[in-house]
């Protein structure tokens, strides 16, 4: 397929031009002169054969065609400057687009992503978090990194490790907590699985739970840990992911009891071929897992 003539310059100075809808502040921009961009977006208009501004006595005005022009413009623009911005350094930096449960992300991962960034400064990471509903196809992830038990459909999964789930509280509801019936009655917070509570009560050896408050739900445990810091009521969640509160004291896990309900998975589409930047990135957790275990 042949492809027409493209007149780039014209192409920048009009897009200036609609920016500042003012031909001089363009030419500033792009350090020509006035005349120089009054003549190139004339060029354009002529070689498309249609007016892509009025021209008033203080600047200018789009038009239809110069609007329907404008965004494919700044898209191509910007696209090919982030092209060009992976070459920096002499280095081709690579764009790697993780989405992660945001109590992963926020209690485990973001502590490490400096030692990423240290270990990979040409790998430009993208982090999106999310309560555990991904679609990697419709979000254009590279990985995902998921709780559950590791079965999703067309997907392959690498475990990483187990995050049991325990009792926390703050250090004055704690107070009232002696063995693990004293919950019953109290105000308790879950996540989306409805059995937590009834496991982790098991677990503990408690068998007749009798009556029970209704639990509130949380769709992420982010913010049911802000509602335990808030006096709501007790919550079930993984200590792992917030060891930063229980090492300053803000929170408290009175009972040792634990339940594992799943595993943090690192996932990634059957159908998407593996870069050098997922294989990276994979290896790089492997070792901090490796780092934390000890």
């Amino acid at each position: 397929m042949v492809r027409p003539h493209l007149p780039l310059n014209a192409f920048r100075a009009f897009e200036a031009s609609a920016r500042h809808l003012s031909f001089t502040r363009a030419a500033i921009e792009l350090n020509v002169t006035q005349a120089a961009v009054s003549h190139q977006v004339k060029a354009l208009e002529e070689q498309l054969a249609v007016t892509l501004f009025r021209r008033l006595p203080r600047g200018l005005m789009i038009t239809t065609e110069g609007e329907s022009l404008l965004p494919v413009l700044r898209d191509s623009f910007d696209r090919m400057a982030d092209a060009v911005e992976r070459f920096r350094g002499g280095h081709v930096r690579e764009i790697l687009s993780v989405g992660a449960v945001g109590t992963f992300a926020v209690g485990w991962l973001l502590p490490r992503l400096s030692a990423f960034r240290q270990r990979y400064p040409f790998i430009d990471l993208r982090l999106s978090t999310n309560n555990n509903r991904v679609d990697l196809a419709a979000e254009g992830l590279d990985l995902a990194i998921r709780f559950g038990n590791g079965a999703w459909h067309a997907t392959e999964s690498t475990r990483l490790f187990d995050a049991p789930l325990s009792v926390l509280c703050r250090p004055d509801m704690a107070e009232e907590l002696n063995q693990p019936s004293d919950l019953i009655g109290k105000t308790l917070l879950r996540s989306y699985r409805p059995d937590e509570w009834k496991r982790w009560f098991q677990a503990a050896g408690v068998q007749d739970l009798g009556p029970m408050r209704d639990s509130i739900v949380f769709d992420t445990s982010l913010a049911m840990m802000e509602a335990i810091l808030q006096g709501v009521g007790v919550g079930l969640a993984p200590p792992l992911m917030f060891e930063r509160s229980l090492l300053s004291g803000a929170i408290v896990q009175p009972f040792q009891t634990n339940v594992s309900l799943g595993s943090y998975w690192l996932t990634r589409l059957q159908s998407r071929p593996v870069t050098p930047a997922m294989t990276a990135f994979a290896g790089w957790l492997e070792t901090e897992i490796e780092k934390s275990a000890h």
